[in-house]
């Protein structure tokens, strides 16, 4: 996960010398030195689509656009893609269809793509089949509990929707709160919760198992919450996103909020002006100008 193998090879000599380390990497893995080799696509949107098939038919539940990302980790999700034409949206949705038409896929799952920032072409990267940690983008625009639509399929039952019942209404974000901190190069930050207030109020969702008094251990992934909000319109969610981040406050431990509201404050956020590179590049520019 996370990227992880991937390597990025300018040149013929560096081919070769990446093809090795990465087939190194594979056979200590998998005992399986065999790997791919792909395009490199750049600048590219990271553009993924929610499906549902029952193993008889499949349909879409329109895309999330998940572009922003540190070490290929994903830290805010959106839907729909502010960055893309019809065009290109109706295509990837077509396509996801057609590959779990082609297989007979059973269960809930995502298409993940490339989407080449120039010229809107689109490139599969692989197959999530499962429910994703950024599903509730998905879930506030669309109405559909994608976790019932799954358990369903996983008892036999047939798909409840026709892809002409699913419709998308309006914008939702999702900003995942990490317990680092971003003044220390993201330092995992874990410990005891002293204090802790999480935003309610209509439009925003939250999902988080944090409690006071409660621990977070410094052994598995630093997310400890989500932050989903919805508008009828980009800019009205994003106001509704930055105004659940001010309600926030976790004390005991450093978490990523303040660095989320000035990712949702930035010029190239609200213009939609990004692709996987921006977000690393932010960071580096941000760092340079407090140092």
């Amino acid at each position: 996960g996370g990227g992880r193998g991937i390597r990025i090879a300018g040149d013929e000599d560096e081919l070769r010398k990446q093809y090795a380390t990465a087939s190194r990497e594979a056979q200590g893995a998998f005992d399986d030195p065999r790997i791919y080799v792909e395009r490199f696509v750049s600048p590219a949107r990271h553009v993924e689509v929610q499906v549902l098939g029952d193993g008889e038919r499949a349909i879409h539940l329109f895309e999330r656009e998940c572009s922003l990302q540190r070490r290929r980790q994903k830290i805010l999700e959106e839907t729909p893609s502010p960055g893309i034409s019809e065009e290109t949206r109706a295509g990837l949705c077509a396509a996801a269809v057609k590959l779990c038409d082609a297989i007979g896929y059973r269960s809930a799952g995502t298409a993940e793509f490339l989407v080449d920032d120039e010229t809107g072409e689109f490139f599969f990267i692989e197959m999530n089949t499962r429910i994703q940690v950024e599903h509730p983008v998905t879930e506030l625009v669309t109405g559909v509990d994608l976790v019932a639509e799954q358990l369903r399929i996983a008892l036999g039952e047939p798909l409840s929707l026709a892809q002409d019942d699913v419709v998308a209404r309006g914008c939702a974000i999702e900003l995942r709160l990490n317990a680092e901190d971003p003044a220390k190069g993201f330092l995992p930050s874990p410990g005891k919760i002293e204090a802790l207030r999480l935003p309610t109020g209509p439009w925003v969702r939250v999902d988080s198992w944090l409690e006071p008094g409660g621990e977070v251990p410094p052994y598995y992934d630093s997310l400890i919450a989500k932050l989903i909000a919805w508008g009828p319109d980009r800019p009205t969610t994003i106001a509704r996103a930055r105004r659940a981040l001010r309600e926030v406050e976790v004390e005991g431990i450093r978490t990523t909020a303040p660095l989320l509201d000035e990712l949702l404050a930035a010029q190239f956020f609200a213009d939609a002006d990004f692709h996987t590179a921006t977000l690393e590049a932010w960071l580096d520019e941000t760092r340079s100008a407090t140092a």
